[in-house]
């Protein structure tokens, strides 16, 4: 049996038709779910995710794309956990089919993960593989930019911070609340390691910057 069949075996009898519908209505009603809570989601899937150790990339990208054809969103979920647990397997060749992945059934919680999948791969070798982010950037799906402006979350010391503040500058003019949100998210968590950088570059943007991209990127400053 498949990768994706033996998931889609695994997750079936913990289906819960009650929190399925709960799930669905807090995703808006775009996506159908079995019901299965995360924790319990990544219990029966462990053996199996760890079974795949030095399984080579593209099985394992062969394996989320199939998952992401399934209809309920805990296949997605599972998908990304698979990939996250073996992400040193992957380097610059694979960002792009993460990227992919990214604008299939795209809303922000696919999308915020593969973030920081992306995100982790990039951070592997900066120097050769940030630059693809420079494109990202510019691209015209909004899901991709989103994945642009977040893939430094948590990198505090490691930041580029030219392109931080460079891509939350290239971003301001957008209205997407998604992407004026990831511009004050990608902001605020740099501001943990260096508030004060953030703090003039708000206050030099104020103009340019969103109301609610500069409520986001403050929420833990003193910008009296």
């Amino acid at each position: 049996m498949s990768i994706a069949g033996q998931v889609t075996s695994l997750l079936a009898p913990l289906a819960d038709a009650a929190q399925a519908a709960r799930m669905s209505a807090y995703m808006r009603d775009q996506f159908a779910f079995h019901g299965i809570p995360t924790p319990a989601r990544r219990a029966a899937l462990k053996p199996l995710v760890t079974s795949l150790k030095g399984a080579d990339a593209g099985v394992l990208l062969d394996a989320a794309a199939a998952l992401w054809r399934a209809p309920q969103r805990e296949c997605q979920y599972a998908a990304i956990d698979l990939l996250a647990a073996h992400v040193k397997r992957f380097d610059d060749a694979h960002i792009d089919a993460l990227f992919a992945l990214a604008r299939q059934a795209a809303w922000w919680d696919t999308v915020d993960a593969l973030a920081v999948l992306v995100g982790t791969v990039v951070r592997a070798d900066k120097f050769l593989r940030q630059p693809r982010m420079d494109a990202a950037v510019r691209h015209a799906d909004l899901w991709t930019r989103r994945i642009a402006m977040l893939h430094q979350l948590g990198w505090r010391a490691d930041t580029d911070r030219a392109r931080l503040f460079g891509y939350a500058g290239q971003l301001a003019h957008e209205e997407d609340f998604f992407i004026r949100k990831a511009i004050g998210w990608g902001l605020r968590d740099y501001a943990h390691h260096d508030p004060e950088a953030v703090r003039a570059f708000l206050l030099e943007n104020d103009a340019s910057l969103s109301p609610l991209t500069r409520r986001e990127a403050a929420k833990h400053l003193n910008m009296q």
